[in-house]
């Protein structure tokens, strides 16, 4: 994973050119935009990054409480959270971006893309590392959850939606709830139907109701065997 700033001190020119680079990966990547002016003044995703790179530096210069000043500013403006601890990569592209959150020990590689509602988070049960590490070329869709201190390995592809629990390969494509690999190296893994999952809140309700039958059939002959 690439040092945020290779260079001793917070200087102009690697900013700049950061910049420029970034300004030319949302115009790779998002065929909507239509200047260079409109980018740089109307991208909350390009907004919520470059002042996460003036929290970051306040983070790592053990500056914490103005870091994460920064970094809530930036969340009233962008409605982006992405805590000034997280290591982030060159050439991320935030697509749109209400509701992205990122975690303090997150660690995103280089030209990954993520789009609304993506959380890179913790689960709750971890301590040091406690949020995922995203290989370079990581495509995460909208609303998907990456939760816990695994990594999801290089040039992946998470579903809009997935919710990833544990560590997906590189080169694969990770669907569902929990997520899923179906396929890897460009090849199926897995013959999961897409059109009629399986609805697990449906299928608890059914084994409650199959469960509750069951009892209240043993307690009806316990009654028949008392005499009740």
């Amino acid at each position: 994973m690439p040092a945020l700033f290779p260079t001793p001190y917070f200087g102009g020119i690697y900013l700049f050119k950061r910049l420029i680079e970034d300004i030319q990966t949302v115009k790779e990547r998002d065929p909507a935009a239509s200047s260079i002016l409109e980018i740089l003044f109307l991208y909350p995703g390009l907004k919520a990054i470059r002042i996460h790179r003036v929290a970051n530096w306040f983070f790592r210069h053990k500056m914490k409480f103005i870091a994460r000043a920064i970094s809530q500013y930036a969340v009233k403006k962008t409605n982006i959270e992405i805590h000034p601890g997280a290591t982030i990569g060159r050439r991320f592209f935030i697509d749109h971006g209400t509701g992205v959150v990122i975690g303090e020990t997150a660690e995103i590689g280089d030209d990954v893309t993520i789009y609304q509602g993506v959380t890179l988070g913790g689960t709750g049960k971890d301590t040091g590392k406690r949020h995922p590490t995203i290989g370079n070329g990581v495509m995460i869709g909208s609303g998907a959850k990456v939760l816990g201190p695994f990594k999801v390995g290089d040039n992946s592809n998470i579903a809009s939606g997935a919710v990833v629990l544990d560590e997906i390969p590189p080169n694969s494509t990770a669907v569902g709830v929990p997520a899923r690999v179906i396929k890897r190296n460009g090849k199926r893994v897995d013959n999961l139907d897409q059109v009629h999952i399986p609805d697990p809140v449906s299928q608890e309700f059914c084994r409650l109701n199959a469960k509750i039958d069951r009892l209240e059939k043993e307690l009806a002959k316990y009654k028949e065997e008392k005499g009740e």
